[in-house]
This record gives structure tokens, C-alpha cells and sequence, in this order.
């Protein structure tokens, strides 16, 4: 995947090539015939346009199909999207708002790259709010909701036994997810997603990195088990040990870079 962010790395080199501009695929359901022909064709206008745009760009991101410094170009995007240049650029109004692009003048738009100081800063935040989370799950949690959890820790194992990092992360992604739904602390897991998506890049970095999995593992069974156990107390104390070891963990990759 090419990508004007320093560095290539592991991470890059698993995954698969895309061009430069923000053109790499079509939207989700649409196969190789004109874009916007089907259901979602009569919906592209407005800002029912924008919000389909700002959607499609922001789990790009999220998925990792666009990459830090990579270019966003309007036309381009319109035509693919098949929804105006001006819904484009009220859509990458919104996710500069949201942290995830930037806009520079005279030179449009990118894909934001975030410097590991930042990325630390907001996983600190990210350990406040997981540790919110995690402790109102614990009390909130059913027995269904417990046995959910249990089996994609039983996956994470796996995924760990098998040296399986693609697997461990999207699994890592679901547990947190997952989480966040039982708490039902809404505020805080729409807040964690936006943290999420600008950091995506390291998280996913991060779980490439020999020895990690083994490492995030016993922390990510810990919450597990505090929340099965339902003390929040606890549940709260092992969310924010794992950020911890993330903040660490980002801490050398800066060390590593200077």
C-alpha cells in the first residue's frame, strides 16, 4: 500500500497494494459496474450524500484501506462515490472536525498523520474512558453478555497460540467493541471510536510487533474475568493496566524512531 508516512514496516508490508489517491475501492456491495447504480443510488443527494460519503471515507480509515499523508481528492472521490464534489468536501469538512484528515491550503486534503506523541496523548485518554467502560460493564453485564465475552477471549487465545496477528487485532478490535456495548455508557464509546480511528494506524502496528500478542493477552483475559466476575473495581484497574502497557508500547516505538 503505498503511503507518504515515514517509515515501511511490517504493517505495511502485510498489507495489500493500493494506488496513491483515495480511489483503492468501490463502496461496500457495489461490484464492478458504475457506482451508485442499486438501492443506495436514489439516497446520494443532499446530505444523505454526505453522510454516505463521510461514512464510506471514515471506515476506510478505520479499516486501514487508506493510509497517514495519503491524498483525498475531491473529483476523484465524487466520481467514485457518484455524489457531488460539494457533499466530498462537506464530508471532509467533518472528519477534519473529527481529527481523522487534515486540510491544507492549497493542496487539499489527506489522511492525518497523527506523531507517536500524539497517539500516546490520546491513549492515555483512551485509558480513562476504557476503565469507565470496563467498570460499568462489570455491573451490567448478563449472563449471555459474560459468555460473548468469554468466547472471544477463548478466540484471542487461539489467535495467539496460532502466531495469528490479523486475527489477535480484529479480535482485540471486537473485545473492546464489545465492551463498550455492555456498558452502555454511550457518550463514552462514541467518544472511544473517535479517539480510535485517528490512532488506528499504531494499533494495528502494534499488533504486528513480535511478542505483543503474548504480551496484551493475559491483560485482555484479566478484564474478561474481572468483568465475568462483575467487579467493577477490578474490571476498571485491568482496562487501565492494558492501556498502560499500549502507552508503553508507543513510548519505544518513539524511542526506536529517535
Amino acid at each position: 500500500m503505498a503511503s507518504t508516512a515515514a517509515g515501511t514496516d511490517a504493517a505495511d508490508a502485510a498489507r495489500p497494494p493500493a494506488a496513491g489517491p483515495a480511489t483503492t475501492r468501490r463502496p461496500a456491495g457495489e461490484g464492478p459496474g458504475r457506482p451508485g447504480e442499486g438501492a443506495l443510488a436514489g439516497s446520494r443527494e443532499g446530505d444523505a450524500a454526505t453522510r454516505f460519503a463521510a461514512g464510506y471515507l471514515r471506515d476506510a480509515i478505520m479499516n486501514g484501506d487508506m493510509v497517514p499523508g495519503q491524498r483525498l481528492v475531491e473529483a476523484e472521490l465524487a466520481e467514485m462515490l457518484r455524489v457531488t464534489r460539494a457533499s466530498v468536501r462537506a464530508a471532509l469538512i467533518s472528519l477534519a472536525a473529527a481529527g481523522l484528515i487534515e486540510r491544507i491550503p492549497n493542496r487539499g486534503a489527506r489522511v492525518r498523520v497523527v506523531p507517536v506523541a500524539e497517539a500516546v496523548a490520546i491513549t492515555e485518554c483512551r485509558m480513562v474512558l476504557e476503565g469507565l467502560c470496563a467498570a460499568k460493564a462489570a455491573g451490567n453485564a448478563s449472563d449471555a453478555e459474560i459468555e460473548r465475552l468469554t468466547a472471544v477471549g477463548e478466540q484471542l487465545t487461539r489467535a495467539a497460540g496460532a502466531a495469528d496477528p490479523l486475527k489477535y487485532s480484529a479480535l482485540n478490535r471486537e473485545l473492546h467493541l464489545l465492551i463498550h456495548e455492555i456498558s452502555g455508557q454511550a457518550v463514552a464509546a462514541d467518544l472511544l471510536q473517535r479517539l480510535n480511528a485517528q490512532i488506528v494506524r499504531y494499533q494495528f502496528r502494534l499488533s504486528l510487533r513480535p511478542g505483543r500478542m503474548h504480551v496484551s493477552l493475559p491483560q485482555h483475559l484479566e478484564i474478561i474475568y474481572a468483568i465475568a466476575a462483575r467487579d467493577p473495581g477490578a474490571a476498571e484497574a485491568a482496562a487501565r493496566r492494558h492501556l498502560g502497557s499500549v502507552i508503553h508500547a508507543l513510548q519505544e516505538t518513539a524511542e526506536g524512531a529517535s
